[in-house]
This record gives C-alpha cells, structure tokens and sequence, in this order.
C-alpha cells in the first residue's frame, strides 16, 4: 500500500490552480519525493505541480528537525515551484512568501470566527500564537531553477496528540478546516507573489513582497531571542525585515544585528541575569 496514488478528485479548487495534483495514502517526506520526482522526470513537475498525504512518517523541517505526526491529523503538502524568473540573490525570499501565501490561506478559514493566524519570521504561521505550519524550501539537486516547498498543517490533530506546548491545530482550536480550499488558496496567493518578485526583478520593496510579508509578520513589534546556528542567543526586539528577507533586531534599543538564519522565539521579557 505505501505510496499508493489516490485520485485528485477530492481536491477540485486545487486542481484547478495546478497542473499536477498528486495524492499519496503514505509516505516518508513529501519534499523527498517531489524532489526525486523532479529529478527523474522535470517535464512532468511543472510549476505548482504538487504532492500531498495526510499521513506523512518523517517529516523534515528546518535545522534538520524531523517530526511524526499520527495518520489523518495533519496535512503534509510540497509544491514544486519555477523559481528562474527571479535572479538567484532574490531567492531567499522564496520561504517568507510561502510562509505569507500560508498565512493568507489559514486566515481564510478563520473568517466570522475570533481566532487570527499571523506569521512568525521566517516561515512558521501561527494560530493565536501558537504555531500550526512549518515550511521547509529546498533547492533541487542537478535543477537549481526549481525549488520545492513542504509545508505541514496541523488539521485534525487532538491536543493531546500536539508535540509540543507551543503547538496547536485547527481541531484543538475547535475549526474544522477544508483542506482543498486552504490549498487552492495558499497555492493563489504563492503563485501572484512570486510572479510579482519576478516581475520587479526580484526587488521585494518595489514588488509589494516586502510589505505583504511585514503586514502578515507578528515578529515585527516583539521582544525576541534568536538561537543563532553558532550556539549563540541573541536577545532584542524585531524591529524591521530588510530587503534580502533577513530580521532586524535592536538590542539595548541601540545596536542593530541582521538575522539571516535562527530559530525565533517571541518571549515577554528578557531573564535577569543574576
């Protein structure tokens, strides 16, 4: 049964905004397959083509996280994208307006209702706070123009079953999500961002990429400590995104430090140090 290809149907708005839908009872990492997928064969992976399960056995995140999440609660999707109309130095963007597109679809499904997704820099969309989607972009090997991005919802997973306490889910928040349109919609808004970085030459002020990222980024404003990849922690407040997509960061409300890579925690108030 493993890696059983199931019928598209059941996702018609999403159909409708991609070329290739493909829907896989199990597997290891969606973003593996994508990207060996594009490997053997890149004329059948055109841009937005895409693989889903909702029973993903080793997901990967950023910081090479891996996660298991138990069958049916959580939705596991990998877009390959056609990322060769934006100069390579403008590709770093790539994850924030997926982490945006994300965004954009969660809050979709939160209309008429008092909870608000927002996103958490770089690429993490929070549900009231508390984080409901990772995204991991990735490079493809031998096919540097095509970068594939994994995204993980949780969707139905019970609070009991949430791996940690700074997680959450549309059923422990008490919502039930449509998977089709949360895809249809995150796929709309990711495709009209990148069309729009290409568009300006990869200029994420002047392309509105920028301010669709700052307007969604509840980072911006908080007090923050990053565990920087040297062991380091960095302590201050986000104060701005530059135009490489990397965080500012003011600390002592004075010193400036340019964030390109961490693990962002919004804290109250830094510890006294005794």
């Amino acid at each position: 049964m493993r890696h059983m290809t199931f019928s598209s149907e059941g996702f018609p708005l999403t159909a409708a905004r991609s070329p290739r839908v493909q829907v896989v009872e199990t597997t290891d990492s969606t973003n593996a397959d994508v990207i060996r997928h594009v490997i053997d064969a890149p004329d059948e992976w055109p841009h937005l083509s895409l693989l889903l399960t909702n029973d993903q056995r080793a997901g990967r995140g950023r910081l090479d996280r891996t996660w298991v999440t138990p069958p049916g609660s959580a939705l596991a999707v990998s877009v390959a994208v056609d990322a060769s109309a934006l100069p390579v130095a403008a590709r770093g963007w790539i994850p924030l307006i997926a982490g945006a597109a994300m965004t954009r679809a969660i809050a979709a499904q939160l209309v008429g209702s008092v909870h608000s997704a927002t996103l958490k820099w770089p690429n993490d969309v929070l549900l009231d706070g508390s984080k409901i989607c990772g995204i991991l972009a990735e490079v493809v090997p031998e096919h540097p123009d095509v970068v594939v991005i994994g995204s993980g919802v949780n969707t139905r997973m019970a609070a009991v079953d949430l791996p940690v306490a700074t997680a959450t889910s549309f059923a422990a928040a008490g919502l039930v999500c449509d998977d089709d349109r949360l895809l249809a919609d995150y796929l709309g808004a990711l495709d009209e961002q990148l069309k729009a970085l290409g568009a300006a030459g990869g200029d994420a002020a002047a392309s509105g990429v920028l301010g669709e990222v700052e307007s969604l980024c509840s980072t911006l404003g908080s007090d923050v400590a990053v565990s920087l990849p040297n062991g380091e922690t960095l302590w201050g407040r986000a104060q701005r995104i530059d135009p490489d997509g990397r965080l500012v960061v003011v600390q002592d409300a004075e010193f400036e430090s340019v964030v390109s890579a961490g693990d962002v925690v919004h804290v109250r108030s830094r510890p006294v140090a005794e």
